[in-house]
């Protein structure tokens, strides 16, 4: 029919109309929640596809000898996929969508709905030693992206959909609703109140709804509580606390210096080859290292930790619990390398399950060195022990103390460990966040000031971009003018009072302003002999654009007590920003900041 508008622009006049604005974002929360489930299913089920291809007799036959191969071909399927089939670059799930809240206004990119769904699997099916959660996570967070964009939500709204996204993946992998609406208010630093509370909680139970339709009951770290808390285990507990924390701060140090390290070499083939030639070497020598090493948890947490280990160059010397003792704490160490490695090599994943992975095993690992110290009456559960292990290092890596108590307490219904899960949290946190100010995640955006917080003021300023308030309408004046071609060819001209002297390159010498010509503007007898050179100042601080954030800028206005300062950008200058407008840009946006 000729003039017939759109069907979503006729469904957006209806709703309009007929819902409110908050039923909306309900239903848009459930149906953010569904599809992240959806999504954290199908990437769940490729990868187990992928794996059940890959464990044939083939593989059973000549183990070792795939331990090597396969994590180096599934790295380089996965850059091929990137580079050929995606054609832009696809970064780790949760820093990337930090980023995009703080840097792009919640907005991500629509290929990144199926970019991980199609990397993430081969990545891991393959062995690389990384997990899933993070690509279920932005997966979820670009399709919340874009259906926030073809229903019109505002960037406070957009926000608390890709939070609503994370919980919803979260609920659906681990089958811990309660856990994944906190992970999304502490990593996401989301305001929890009612208006936020609501399409959380939504979300995470549409996503758990989902995962019993697929998965069933089964979780992913069944878990029966056989040695009961006692006060008197109270004191080993804080041990575990502190090796937690010390252990979390490893992890984030080891992590950005190997990636640091293999950054070194431009090419992508180089680098694929030399992170995958590094780790399958790594795998081969240590296999427990492969994979996700979910199975390795749940035989650590069923008390087999020789079975957990598998098959190795010293199954000879198993009897020897030092040696398995050994064995674990190399586990711990070599855990976070061989993920950072993965990443280096162009593999997509997350780092949540091997932070998991590290936990339990650091957490055997102390008990059994406690257990066989010889102190007389002194029995540490190790089972107990691996638990809340992975409650510590989850706390210190991910700076989301309550996240790791509850998801720990949820996923295995460990709740009879409540006290040991919160002070092995509690402790471990605070010596991570005393030796490193941000949380792995929020690490590289926290170092440059672009990181959203809790605090409003802090998070406001991060929110605000500079481009928005800078202004060009200022007529530029040469150093070598003099003041008669000065008050003809820009006072006359200009409705501002201010004006930059730049160069013949663009570049900013000094600033001139009415008051420092308004005794002599008048007198013709200077017109000619005087110039803008000899009149002009440099103005009392630079905002330089590459480099300042919203959070600086602010701060230079208050030390200056300028009202106008000058932006230099690439070198040259590029305008001015008012402190007038600064101030009336970050009021609106914590207006619209405090109505999610």
């Amino acid at each position: 029919m000729p003039g017939k508008k759109p069907l979503l622009h006729r469904f957006h006049a209806w709703r309009y109309k007929h819902i409110s604005k908050t039923t909306f974002i309900y239903f848009l929360a459930i149906l953010t929640g569904l599809l992240a489930g959806l999504g954290a299913v199908l990437i769940k089920n490729i990868t187990h596809i992928i794996q059940m291809l890959l464990e044939g007799k083939l593989v059973e036959n000549y183990r070792y000898g795939f331990y090597f191969l396969f994590p180096i071909i599934g790295l380089a399927i996965t850059v091929l996929i990137v580079k050929y089939v995606i054609r832009n670059p696809l970064s780790h799930g949760v820093p990337m969508t930090l980023r995009a809240i703080s840097k792009r206004k919640g907005l991500l990119k629509n290929y990144q709905i199926f970019g991980s769904l199609l990397t993430a699997p081969i990545t891991v099916g393959f062995g690389g030693s990384v997990g899933l959660e993070s690509p279920t996570v932005v997966t979820g967070a670009a399709i919340s992206s874009y259906l926030s964009r073809i229903f019109h939500m505002d960037q406070a709204n957009r926000t608390l959909l890709l939070g609503c996204a994370a919980a919803g993946a979260m609920s659906c992998i681990f089958k811990a609703p309660i856990a994944a609406i906190i992970f999304a208010v502490e990593v996401f630093s989301l305001d929890l109140t009612l208006l936020s509370l609501m399409p959380l909680l939504l979300a995470s139970l549409s996503a758990i709804l989902t995962s019993y339709f697929f998965f069933g009951s089964d979780t992913i770290l069944p878990f029966e509580l056989k040695d009961a808390f006692t006060i008197a285990d109270f004191p080993y507990y804080m041990i575990l606390g502190v090796v937690a924390g010390l252990v979390s701060v490893y992890f984030s140090k080891a992590y950005f210096k190997t990636s640091k390290l293999y950054k070194r070499w431009d090419s992508a083939l180089i680098r694929l080859l030399v992170a995958g030639g590094s780790l399958g070497v790594l795998l081969f020598l240590i296999p427990p290292l492969y994979g996700e090493g979910f199975d390795m948890i749940n035989e650590l947490l069923d008390g087999k930790a020789v079975n957990a280990l598998g098959e190795t160059f010293f199954n000879d010397y198993l009897d020897n619990v030092w040696v398995v003792i050994a064995l674990l704490a190399g586990l711990v160490f070599f855990k976070v390398i061989a993920s950072a490695i993965t990443f280096a090599g162009g593999g997509i994943g997350g780092i949540f399950a091997p932070v998991l992975f590290m936990g339990s095993v650091m957490g055997n690992c102390l008990a059994k060195i406690i257990n066989n110290l010889g102190l007389d009456g002194v029995y540490i559960s190790e089972t107990n022990f691996t638990l809340v292990g992975m409650t510590g290092l989850l706390a210190g890596v991910l700076h989301a103390p309550l996240t790791a108590i509850f998801l720990i307490a949820e996923i295995t219904g460990g709740y009879g460990l409540f006290i040991p899960l919160m002070v092995t949290a509690a402790i471990a946190y605070g010596i991570n966040k005393y030796f490193l100010p941000h949380s792995v995640y929020g690490m590289e955006l926290g170092l440059k000031g672009e990181l959203i917080t809790h605090d409003k003021d802090q998070a406001v300023l991060t929110l605000l971009n500079v481009n928005d308030v800078i202004e060009s309408n200022f007529i530029r004046v040469r150093p070598e003018m003099t003041l008669g071609e000065m008050v003809k060819n820009a006072v006359a001209k200009s409705a501002r009072n201010l004006f930059p002297v730049v160069n013949e390159n663009d570049e900013l010498v000094g600033v001139i302003t009415l008051d420092d010509i308004r005794e002599i503007m008048f007198d013709a007898t200077l017109y000619d002999t005087t110039t803008i050179g000899s009149l002009m100042h440099a103005a009392p601080e630079y905002i330089y654009l590459e480099s300042d954030p919203a959070k600086v800028v602010m701060r230079k206005f208050q030390e200056s007590g300028a009202w106008n300062l000058p932006v230099i950008k690439d070198g040259k200058y590029h305008g001015f920003i008012s402190k007038s407008k600064l101030l009336t840009a970050y009021r609106r946006m914590l207006v619209s900041f405090s109505r999610k």
